[in-house]
């Protein structure tokens, strides 16, 4: 009859093997998440109306608009995908502007 073998010699062996092999099989075991493309920031959305959103700061005529102030140096726009915090789910232009616009910090 045979036996497995249990000793502490053998553990030791197959978990370093596991140890091993483990980065090379992970990754077929493991699918990719992919970010979901995020949708344009539609001009009648009730947060864009509130904000005074347009889609560029070039036309604004708002009485808090600074001059050359948007997304693209705003604290809350997001380049690397054009989301902003005030407007979750949504892109935006980096030519785009809204009344909650913050100098983005140096």
């Amino acid at each position: 009859m045979n036996t497995p073998n249990t000793s502490r010699r053998g553990f030791l062996v197959k978990a370093a093997l596991l140890a091993v092999a483990a980065p090379f099989v992970a990754p077929a075991l493991v699918g990719r998440a992919y970010a979901q493309e995020l949708k344009p920031l539609p001009l009648d959305n009730p947060q864009a109306k509130a904000l005074a959103y347009a889609l560029d700061y070039k036309t604004v005529k708002h009485p808090s608009f600074k001059p050359d102030s948007n997304c693209a140096n705003c604290q809350f726009f997001t380049a690397s995908n054009g989301a902003c915090t005030l407007f979750p789910g949504f892109s935006v232009p980096a030519e785009a502007w809204c009344s909650a616009w913050a100098k983005k910090a140096a």
